[in-house]
């Protein structure tokens, strides 16, 4: 059986956003084309609440999706919608910016802060769809166990078992998997023309089970196959260092339209992009109520 090879291992690097927010900053402009559709991943694990506490006041969003995920931690969001929560432990906010919308996420002291935030490009067809939240309570995401593994599916589906959630716009699979020390994973449900990565949240682990070689925390890492057959699902394999690892995956098929990326909104052509910032200062940004 052919598996996909670790092409690439992005590894972050420390940064500041929001209103002071240290977080760890993985994809972004330089990962466009090869994480497609992925293009944003910011990673945080803290367990001071000075690094988070400022959090992220009101700011616009268009042509994206976020995700926001908690393996721990407590964090307050509302948004034009007049959507208002927390997410806590093991949930997620999956939030469809669309034609507009204007959010905040204010985290919450919590003994450790250990999560990420995902940013999904949309179509260019559906950058001006309706807005829309999708909020993922940690009791109906469902756990499937096998000997030393933990898969949590957030979205898709594994092993035949649908997850909490699923994408109208872009199909992105999204798995939490928890790994005992030294336990083997395989995986192959993902075909060899989407986009597949894993975020490493925490531990270590090997990414040929036949070496030694481990990758830490804070990492991505793009798995790709020789063989775009979409009809094929080329195996991927991991092994958890001697801690454990937990890792979330993700994939879905890549978009291939040109990106036009100013801050917090996403567009296909500046021209887009200027228009929406005009609109900002308009006040004519927002579209549906």
């Amino acid at each position: 059986m052919k598996k996909r090879k670790a092409t690439q291992i992005v590894r972050g690097q420390r940064a500041v956003d929001g209103a002071g927010v240290k977080l760890t900053r993985v994809l972004g402009n330089r990962t466009i084309e090869a994480f497609d559709p992925f293009l944003m991943l910011d990673g945080f694990d803290s367990t001071n609440p000075d690094d988070y506490i400022k959090g992220f006041p009101w700011h616009p969003h268009r042509g994206i999706e976020t995700v926001t995920y908690l393996v721990s931690g407590e964090m307050e969001h509302g948004d034009s919608l007049g959507n208002r929560g927390v997410i806590s432990d093991l949930g997620c906010q999956w939030m469809t910016a669309g034609s507009g919308i204007i959010h905040q996420e204010m985290p919450i002291a919590s003994p450790r802060m250990l999560g990420c935030q995902l940013w999904i490009n949309l179509p260019a067809k559906d950058k001006m769809t309706e807005p829309s939240y999708g909020d993922i309570l940690a009791e109906n995401v469902p756990l499937v166990k096998d000997e030393g593994v933990e898969v949590r599916i957030v979205a898709d589906s594994y092993k035949g078992t649908k997850g909490a959630f699923d994408g109208k716009y872009v199909k992105v699979k999204y798995l939490d998997v928890k790994l005992e020390p030294s336990t083997e994973w395989v995986y192959n449900e993902t075909p060899n023309d989407e986009t597949l990565f894993i975020y490493l949240l925490d531990g270590t682990l090997a990414l040929n089970i036949s070496k030694d070689e481990l990758e830490a925390k804070g990492c991505a890492i793009l798995f790709e196959s020789t063989d775009e057959n979409s009809s094929k699902n080329d195996v991927v394999y991991i092994k958890a260092g001697e801690s454990g690892a937990r890792f979330v995956l993700l994939a879905a098929k890549p978009l291939r339209e040109p990106v036009a990326w100013g801050g917090p909104i996403v567009m296909n052509t500046r021209e887009e992009l200027h228009l929406a910032f005009d609109e900002l200062d308009n006040n004519s940004f927002i579209k549906h109520k």
